[in-house]
């Protein structure tokens, strides 16, 4: 009798076992078809496995709430679930969920920054993404000490904020964005030093103002290293830069540039004034990409003194002043 009892409640116990592990199984591996081809899913800090399991459930990516809890703690506990924002796709298991969130393999975002942008041009585009908003961005932009190294004089890291595509997960810090931007700059610009040898007389931060203002000269690839050769020329001899783009920088920076220049804009009292005073503006004017950090180092070996827009995007360069003359006479002409 007592044997009977033992076998059948043996028998009973490995169905039930064989029935959770079924159970388990489908809760696990059964996949689910999502409605969108990314449904992102973000889990903050703090939050434990149960928090999570609910809330997955709530969003429709898991059928029941329990077998990932339970899979969590048989199969990934003590590992702890990574806070952080996480892409699914279909086919979506629930161990997929869980390996991927204890992995930590958050969603990681693509910000393409453009050339010239000013650092404040910058900002929007990766404040979405920022865990510590505005004033974060502005506290780490003033803080100039990933640079100080190679540029002393720098107040912040205006210039330094390389253009380029990156990804970022989305819950990063304001320091951790301007570092890996500043990062990508010293590895360009020391790999460029290293090639060119001989410096042209300049230290890296009139480099970089310099490249800073032949990025917003001329958006011609072909032209950078021209409009570099007529600042150098000038530099050399003393003559003022008349750069438009250093007085409508300032007009931005104070919130009144009206989308273009007037006449009494040309005496606007500022050291980036290059109508004014002589040689490069205090500070770089927007965050210069590759080609024009490169033309700032190589200039085209031309005695050009003067150049002109043509209306089209592109410039005409002239070596003397009544060649200058007549060429703005010509363009002004037709584009009036």
């Amino acid at each position: 009798m007592l044997l009977r009892v033992i076998k059948t409640g043996f028998a009973l116990a490995v169905i039930i076992l064989f029935i959770s592990l079924v159970w388990l199984a489908v809760g696990l591996y059964l996949p689910r078809n999502l409605p969108a081809e990314k449904v992102f899913f973000e889990v903050e800090k703090g939050m434990d496995i149960s928090t999570v399991a609910q809330a997955l459930k709530d969003k429709g990516l898991i059928r029941a709430r329990l077998p990932l809890a339970i899979s969590y703690r048989l199969f990934f506990y003590p590992q702890k679930i990574k806070a952080g924002e996480y892409a699914f796709s279909s086919p979506l298991r629930p161990k997929d969920i869980l390996s991927l969130m204890v992995k930590g393999k958050v969603y990681l975002h693509t910000v393409t920054i453009p050339e010239g942008l000013t650092a404040q041009e910058i900002r929007p585009l990766v404040l979405p993404l920022l865990s510590d908003g505005e004033e974060g961005f502005q506290a780490a932009f003033k803080n100039s000490s990933p640079i100080s190294s190679l540029d002393p004089g720098a107040k912040n890291l205006e210039g330094y904020l390389y253009p380029e595509t990156y990804s970022f997960p989305k819950g990063i810090s304001s320091k951790e964005v301007t570092e890996a931007l500043v990062a990508q700059f010293l590895s360009v610009f020391s790999e460029m030093r290293r090639s060119r040898g001989t410096a042209p007389g300049l230290t890296v931060r009139e480099i970089v103002v310099l490249a800073s203002l032949i990025e917003k000269e001329t958006g011609v690839r072909e032209e950078k290293k021209l409009v570099s050769a007529v600042f150098h020329n000038r530099l050399r001899l003393g003559m003022k830069l008349d750069c438009d783009p250093t007085i409508i920088y300032v007009l931005k920076q104070e919130g009144r540039y009206p989308g273009r220049l007037k006449k009494k804009d040309m005496s606007l009292d500022s050291p980036y004034n290059t109508y004014l005073f002589a040689g490069l503006p205090p500070g770089p004017i927007c965050n210069p990409g590759k080609e024009a950090l490169k033309a700032a180092l190589y200039p085209a070996r031309e005695n050009y003194l003067y150049f002109v827009s043509k209306n089209d995007g592109s410039h005409h360069f002239s070596r003397t002043f009544i060649e200058h003359q007549n060429a703005v006479r010509m363009y002004q002409k037709n584009h009036h």
